[in-house]
């Protein structure tokens, strides 16, 4: 099923709204912890929130400008450095004790500041950390993606005590969707309902790919102002998009209340470096996680998203093998077949096995054959030139023609998706054709024109808005490699015998299908080079007598009627292994292997009675010629041999007919 959905009415404009948002540096940071930002090079303070009085026993304007060592031991400030250090075991949190209260100290590089996260130090709860771990070993049992989604549901709850957490994965179309969820008893559930990409905007997403968890304390307390010193004219240019305190902004603040959330958690799922999916806890009162289990949880979070990825390859190499055993099976009947259309769509393997779909279609050569359900044999006849105009060059894959190719859907109304490779440029395509997949989707809070992105927050008591989606296909999920390997395959085996087909000819003649001078001569030479000491071959050389005159008095066509009776004539009186052949005009050549003087003279007279024995033609006249024979043994050169022949029928004709020996 495809999981790209229509957007919303207005949701487009609130996505590129919401892009906007700068939320790496907000002038803000959440009230339950202090921040500081030193210059990394002097570490003097350039920055101080609000709240470092009430936090650390310093307020704002004692710190502004002074060197951080004012507040800091030696011991931690040699721990930061330690924190800092890439080459260092060390790393956060690193402990703090300021006005007789211990800290959590958060550090990162911002350009070229320091940003220093102050959290009240918050003891483990028991047991907190072994639960992580075994989580963690339990991951290898697990068997496909939608049990590792609900898994990570349940053991995530159980860790952190939130009351609701829940899975979303994101759609390539970027919207997200609930696809797990373990929650507290009497808590509404949101399994399966979708969530606006504008939920979770361009600037948040490319965030947490670097951010890989972020904490939420209490949605009901504002944030607390960061203060710059003013001697720093840049102060405001620190990005804080790693730190833990960054501020949230008091839409999404609202935006929590009205889901009944003050606390939340979220864990980043990230693959092959795109954000696929998300875990969220959500709790009813303030819920603090400390620094250690949120560092320990983003380890668990990428062995989600690792074994996301396991799953989906092995998935995608069944898949893989699966299709390449049934490609091969196809190119097997392409090269038994003669009938490449039949080989395709009518064999013990058919285009539908390799890629699944209502119906396809084969033009190759200007014979157009189906199989299961297809449009009208006129769209298909026309297929090809449409696809021409509409700009296509080799191949189209979609599973919305009417939004995407509306110019080939009016033809087509029954046709949602479309996969066509075409075959070159005369006519020639393979296709799949598949219907309309209609289906609901069920999304958090009124999502209609009338509801901006403020009004329409969702809530408890707002309940779902439900969106019909049609006119798409299923999506056919890569499968037009499928095609694409296919259809090289079978080129391949076109302009094969597209160029056997052309060596034939270079080598028979086009009128009576007999091998020509060329194939003869190749064939004369073989022969004499193969012969034993004591044997020998005969060469027949054959005229048809006074052949003008059928020109002149039937006609050409009558004439080319003479020409294949002769052929037919000398290939039935020849033996199983000679040659037949014409040399052009109205000669003709029979090479008699291992062949006596005396098996040649029986095989000429023998060819002789049979030009004469039938009409040649309508009118019912009869064709005679002359017969020249010359015998040759091993080390015998082929021109001359041939023109021995030549030259010993030119001795019959001029005696009147018959046959003559050199």
């Amino acid at each position: 099923m495809s999981s790209e959905i229509p957007l919303p009415p207005g949701e487009r404009e609130q996505w590129a709204e919401s892009a906007r948002a700068p939320i790496r540096i907000p002038d803000a940071v959440q009230p339950h912890g202090a921040m500081l930002v030193v210059d990394a090079r002097s570490w003097l303070i350039t920055h101080a929130s609000e709240n470092t009085g009430r936090i650390l026993g310093v307020g704002p304007m004692a710190l502004l400008g002074h060197p951080i060592d004012d507040l800091l031991d030696v011991v931690t400030r040699a721990a930061i450095e330690n924190a800092l250090d890439p080459d260092s075991n060390a790393g956060n949190p690193v402990s703090a004790l300021l006005a007789e209260r211990h800290f959590d100290v958060i550090v990162h590089r911002s350009g070229g500041s320091l940003t220093l996260d102050f959290e009240p130090h918050e003891a483990t709860p028991p047991g907190m950390i072994q639960a992580t771990r075994a989580t963690l070993r339990r991951l290898a049992r697990l068997q496909t993606v939608e049990q590792l989604w609900a898994w990570a549901a349940t053991e995530l709850r159980k860790i952190t005590g939130f009351d609701r957490v829940m899975v979303y994965h994101f759609h390539p179309d970027r919207h997200g969707e609930v696809v797990a969820e373990a929650a507290a008893d009497g808590l509404e559930s949101y399994l399966g309902l979708h969530f606006p990409t504008s939920d979770l905007p361009a600037s948040a997403r490319e965030l947490y790919l670097t951010k890989l968890s972020r904490q939420i304390v209490n949605s009901h307390r504002a944030g607390v102002a960061l203060l710059a010193d003013a001697n720093q004219p840049t102060a405001w240019d620190v990005d804080l998009g790693l730190t833990e305190l960054r501020a949230v902004s008091p839409k999404h603040l609202k935006f929590l209340r009205d889901m009944g959330e003050t606390s939340t958690f979220s864990l980043s799922l990230v693959l092959n470096g795109a954000l696929v999916g998300m875990i969220a806890c959500s709790h009813r009162t303030e819920r603090r996680l400390p620094f250690d289990i949120r560092d320990g949880l983003e380890l668990l979070a990428n062995q989600v998203s690792l074994q996301i990825g396991s799953f989906q390859e092995i998935e995608r190499l069944g898949q893989r093998a699966e299709a390449q055993n049934l490609h091969a099976a196809l190119v097997t009947q392409l090269s038994r077949e003669d009938d490449l259309v039949d080989a395709l769509l009518h064999q013990h393997v058919t285009l539908l096995d390799l890629v699944p779909a209502d119906g396809a279609a084969v033009s190759i050569g200007g014979r157009t054959d189906t199989l299961g359900t297809v449009p009208p044999r006129d769209v298909l006849a026309r297929l090809d030139q449409a696809l021409a105009q509409a700009g296509v060059e080799t191949r189209l894959v979609t599973h919305s023609l009417s939004t995407e190719y509306p110019e080939l859907s009016q033809p087509m109304p029954t046709v949602a998706g479309l996969l066509v490779k075409r075959l070159g440029g005369a006519g020639d395509y393979l296709a799949w054709f598949r219907h309309e997949q209609p289906r609901t989707v069920r999304w958090l809070g009124d999502m209609t024109p009338s509801h901006d992105s403020n009004s329409r927050r969702r809530s408890i008591a707002v309940p779902t808005w439900t969106q019909d989606v049609g006119g798409d296909s299923e999506s056919w999920h890569g499968l037009e490699r499928e095609a694409r390997e296919l259809a090289r395959d079978l080129q391949a085996i076109m302009l094969q015998r597209a160029q056997s087909q052309l060596a034939e000819l270079a080598l028979h003649d086009p009128l009576t299908g007999l091998p020509n001078r060329r194939l003869l001569m190749d064939r004369l030479h073989q022969e004499l080079a193969h012969l034993g000491d004591s044997e020998q071959l005969a060469v027949l050389f054959i005229d048809v007598d006074q052949f003008k005159s059928i020109n002149d008095n039937f006609g050409h066509p009558a004439g080319d009627d003479a020409l294949i009776h002769v052929a037919r004539a000398l290939t039935h009186s020849a033996r199983s292994g000679d040659t037949v052949a014409r040399l052009g005009g109205d000669e003709f050549v029979v090479l008699c292997t291992v062949a006596s003087a005396n098996d040649a003279a029986k095989l000429a007279k023998r060819t002789l009675a049979a030009l004469s024995a039938e009409p040649a033609g309508s009118p019912g006249w009869r064709v005679s010629g002359s017969a020249g024979i010359a015998l040759a043994g091993p080390g015998s050169d082929a021109s001359h041999v041939l023109s021995a022949a030549d030259a010993a029928m030119y001795r019959a004709k001029v005696a009147g007919g018959g046959l003559a020996s050199m």
